[in-house]
């Protein structure tokens, strides 16, 4: 399944995307913790506090400057190798689950967001899902998501939020 759903229900709404990797979920837990695999398909850089993925160890996002100058800060929120990670993410929650499934890994992210940014978040977060996978997104396909997603997503959560302002694209 590549497509991303809304989970609603408690607090603020959720994204929430799946993908089937082929590797077993310590691989996998590794691509989502060690900070040179997380390059090939996080959308900026990821710095652990003490470089340990602890519960309550600080986090920062800073991301290239040809893309957008801001780091976002974050808490590690959940570690439970190689089921769930959790850590905040600016104002949001990322948390990936991971199972075994048909030789390899159903990973599962939700993201807890403000209902604005569900289609954005949505888009975004699948093209990274997608190169976690091994796929590589055309470089305008960001846009056909998002218009995708907003038209699914408005309905149920109100009008939904472009790239943020301080995007300079990449």
């Amino acid at each position: 399944m590549t497509g991303a759903t809304i989970v609603t229900g408690g607090g603020r709404p959720s994204v929430r995307l799946e993908r089937q990797l082929v590797d077993p979920p310590s691989v996998v837990w590794r691509a989502l913790t060690d900070r040179e695999q997380l390059r090939a398909w996080f959308p900026c850089e990821v710095i652990v506090t003490g470089g340990k993925w602890k519960v309550g160890a600080t986090i920062s996002f800073p991301f290239p400057a040809e893309v957008m100058d801001i780091t976002l800060t974050g808490e590690v929120l959940a570690v439970d190798e190689p089921r769930e990670l959790a850590f905040r993410w600016g104002e949001e929650i990322l948390r990936f689950e991971l199972t075994e499934s048909d030789g390899g890994t159903r990973l599962v992210l939700f993201n807890e967001l403000p209902p604005a940014a569900a289609a954005r978040n949505a888009a975004g977060w699948d093209a990274c899902l997608d190169r976690l996978t091994g796929l590589i997104p055309a470089p305008d396909d960001w846009q056909s998501r998002f218009d995708r997603y907003s038209s699914a997503f408005e309905p149920t959560l109100g009008s939904q939020e472009g790239a943020p302002a301080e995007y300079k694209g990449g």
